[in-house]
């Protein structure tokens, strides 16, 4: 069973910029496939980016343009670039794997298999 640990998490205000990273181990026989959700206080988990096995990326429409995901396959990581940061970006954002090679463009929290424990962005005005 995979196992997600994310960092980088903070507060920053509006306009500025984090960068967060997730750190995958414990999968030897599986492939994953590496992604970010988050969840907001009072809503519902909702899938951010997400990356393929051959670096293929999806987004969200509300963060498309902000938000740029990449991977390092040498440290198992996977990192998740937010710039332009608005206040409806305050959440908690999550680390997610899917076994296999590919999301197949679905953002759904239906699709994992393994969770990170979270980290908190707040975004000021």
């Amino acid at each position: 069973q995979v196992q997600l640990v994310e960092s980088g998490g903070g507060s920053v205000q509006a306009g500025g910029s984090l960068r967060l990273s997730c750190a995958a181990s414990g999968y030897t026989y599986s492939t994953y496939c590496m992604g970010w959700f988050r969840q907001a206080p009072g809503k519902e988990r909702e899938g951010v980016a997400t990356i393929d096995s051959d670096g293929v990326t999806t987004y969200a429409e509300s963060v498309k343009g902000r938000f740029t995901t990449s991977k390092d396959n040498a440290k198992n990581t996977v990192y998740l670039q937010m710039d332009n940061l608005k206040p409806e970006d305050t959440a908690t954002y999550y680390c997610a794997a899917t076994r296999g090679v590919s999301w197949f463009g679905d953002l759904s929290a239906g699709r994992v298999d393994a969770w990170g424990q979270g980290t908190v962005v707040t975004v000021s005005s």
